[in-house]
C-alpha cells in the first residue's frame, strides 16, 4: 500500500521547456550583475568556494566565477553550487512577477487529491530545495507548498544512484515498498526500484518507448 509519493519536477509535474527556455536563460542573464552585487555576502562566498573545490579553478572575482557558472549552465551540469545560486536568482524573478512556474494541467488537482487521501507528498529534483520551494510556491496554479511534506535535492545524492533513494527512504521513515517514485527518466526509476521503491514513469508525449516500469501519460491515469 502506498503511503507517500516522491515526484520529480521536470518532465513529470511540469515541462522541461519551462526550465530550459525560461529559468536557465533568466539565471544566465542575471548571473554577472548578481555576483557583482552580492559578491561579499557569506552565502554567496560559500557557494563560490564550493564551486572552486568542484572545478579545481580559482575564483577570485565575480567575472571568473561568472565564467565558470556560465560554462556549467551550457553543459547542464547538476552542480550543487550552481543550483544554489540559480535558486537565489530565480527567487527574485518569481517575487518580481517575471514568470510563474509551469505545471501540467493535471498536476495541481492530482497533488490535492493525493493529499486528501492522506498521502504524504515529497519532491526529489536536481534543482536545489530552495528552488523547488519557489517553483511550487509561485506556480501557475498558485502556492502549492502546503501540499508538500518535504523536499530532496542533490545533497541526498545523484538521482541515478540507488543509494540516494535509500537516503530519502530513511528520511521519510517509511518502508521503501510504501513509497512511490514518479519520474520521466528511466535511469532514475531504475535506481529507485533498486532501492525498493514502487515506480511509475511519466511519458507526457507518449514517445519514450519501452520501459521496465509502469508507464502513464498523465497523473490522471495513476490509480492508487
Amino acid at each position: 500500500m502506498i503511503k507517500a509519493i516522491v515526484t520529480d519536477i521536470e518532465g513529470t509535474t511540469s515541462s522541461i521547456s519551462f526550465v530550459k527556455e525560461v529559468l536557465f536563460p533568466y539565471a544566465a542573464r542575471q548571473f554577472p550583475a548578481f555576483l557583482e552585487t552580492h559578491w561579499d555576502q557569506p552565502e554567496i562566498q560559500s557557494q563560490v568556494r564550493a564551486a572552486e573545490q568542484e572545478s579545481g579553478r580559482s575564483l577570485e572575482s565575480p567575472a571568473s566565477a561568472n565564467a565558470l557558472f556560465q560554462q556549467w549552465i551550457r553543459e547542464d551540469r547538476k552542480a550543487t553550487p550552481l543550483k544554489s545560486l540559480q535558486g537565489m536568482i530565480w527567487k527574485a524573478g518569481y517575487q518580481n512577477g517575471d514568470y510563474t512556474a509551469h505545471l501540467y494541467p493535471d498536476t495541481a488537482a492530482a497533488l490535492q487529491a493525493w493529499k486528501e487521501k492522506g498521502l504524504d507528498l515529497y519532491v526529489y529534483s536536481s534543482g536545489s530545495i530552495a528552488a523547488q520551494k519557489l517553483f511550487f510556491g509561485y506556480s501557475d496554479a498558485g502556492d502549492l507548498t502546503g501540499l508538500l511534506s518535504g523536499y530532496f535535492d542533490t545533497t541526498s545524492g545523484h538521482k541515478q544512484d540507488a543509494g540516494s533513494y535509500r537516503t530519502i527512504q530513511q528520511a521519510i521513515d517509511l518502508p521503501a515498498e510504501q513509497l512511490l517514485f514518479l519520474s520521466d527518466v528511466e535511469a532514475e526509476l531504475d535506481a529507485a526500484a533498486d532501492a525498493g521503491f514502487q515506480t511509475i514513469r511519466l511519458d507526457r508525449e507518449g514517445s519514450q518507448g519501452e520501459s521496465r516500469h509502469r508507464v502513464v501519460t498523465s497523473f490522471d491515469e495513476i490509480a492508487l
